[in-house]
């Protein structure tokens, strides 16, 4: 085991706290709580946990339209968050970002983005400016299959080769943008051979093992800290849930779905901690009540909080006396 049993328990913990964050989103979404569209990362869990468990606060990350998972992992307030999705002015964004558009610099998070590949170019910015800095700080780039095929991918991924940038490009392969399946969008038969062009390491990996996850991200973040340059890493996984909440699903067959249920990456760490007496059942109870007691708290905090004025539709556009320590 790659892993310390503590900090094995922390991850598996986040885990199970973005599983049940989304669902219950899911859930009161559907009862028409939410406005506007909200894209779930059930069945990707142990990526986002598994690779942000091990950067520090200072580190950045950019994510996607199905960033509540790196949210959580990264350390976001769940009340701040569910406020956000409920369109709150007590939200991350005061409600104007919503679920798509999440951020918060204070934690490291450089924004979800409704864009496809709007995050790689931010990442790029943001390893830029650590180079000229000269700290060891680092960078994660969290985006979608559906990504590479962008413009701002490609040019991401030759800005950092060239300036060697303490980049982490981590695709979430999880076999779908959109609609279309990978095989019919991407002509690469792995995402990671891309990296060859950008003469940076690519790694393509079993993104619903959190062990391979882990390891591999470790030493993506060793050699950026240390000054080696970028690194892209391919995490083949798996999207349980449909494009966004609603989503008919017309494009794929059921038994597809089922069969990837039986690999998701919350019960299969579960099986092995419990198999190999790291989890107990009682632990195993204790840590599902505690995420679903959070996650209520923050419908709670949600529910509770006011609507933005409309007076404030146009404030926090500009922002002449910004200061950021990072």
């Amino acid at each position: 085991m790659d892993i310390p049993k503590e900090e094995l328990l922390r991850i598996y913990e986040t885990m199970v706290t973005i599983r049940k964050f989304e669902e219950t989103a899911e859930k009161n979404f559907l009862q028409g709580e939410m406005p506007g569209f909200i894209h779930l990362y059930i069945g990707e869990e142990a990526i986002g946990a598994g690779i942000i468990s091990q950067l520090r606060k200072d580190d950045f990350i950019t994510s996607t339209h199905r960033g509540h998972g790196h949210m959580i992992a990264k350390g976001a307030d769940m009340k701040k968050m569910m406020a956000e999705l409920y369109g709150k002015n007590t939200g991350y964004c005061k409600g104007k970002g919503g679920s798509m558009h999440i951020m918060s610099f204070d934690i490291g998070v450089l924004g979800a983005n409704g864009v496809v590949a709007g995050g790689l170019p931010i990442a790029a910015g943001a390893g830029m400016a650590i180079k000229l800095k000269g700290s060891d700080q680092v960078v994660v780039s969290f985006f979608g299959d559906g990504a590479t095929g962008r413009g701002a991918f490609h040019e991401a991924l030759n800005w950092a080769s060239v300036y060697k940038l303490p980049i982490i490009f981590v695709n979430e392969n999880n076999q779908y943008a959109s609609t279309a399946k990978y095989e019919r969008v991407v002509p690469v038969k792995s995402i990671a051979e891309r990296a060859m062009a950008y003469n940076m390491p690519g790694i393509s990996i079993d993104g619903n093992d959190l062990f391979e996850v882990y390891k591999t991200a470790k030493e993506a973040i060793f050699r950026a800290r240390e000054g080696e340059g970028p690194t892209l890493i391919e995490a083949k996984t798996y999207r349980l849930k449909g494009h966004f909440v609603g989503d008919p699903e017309k494009y794929r067959e059921k038994e597809e779905v089922e069969k990837w249920w039986k690999n998701e990456p919350v019960g299969r760490i579960e099986r092995y901690m419990i198999e190999n007496g790291i989890l107990t059942e009682d632990e195993r109870e204790r840590i599902y009540t505690s995420a679903v007691e959070r996650v209520n708290e923050a419908v709670k905090y949600a529910r509770q909080s006011p609507l933005p004025e409309p007076q404030e539709a146009l404030s926090d556009l500009f922002v002449d006396d910004f200061k950021y320590d990072y």
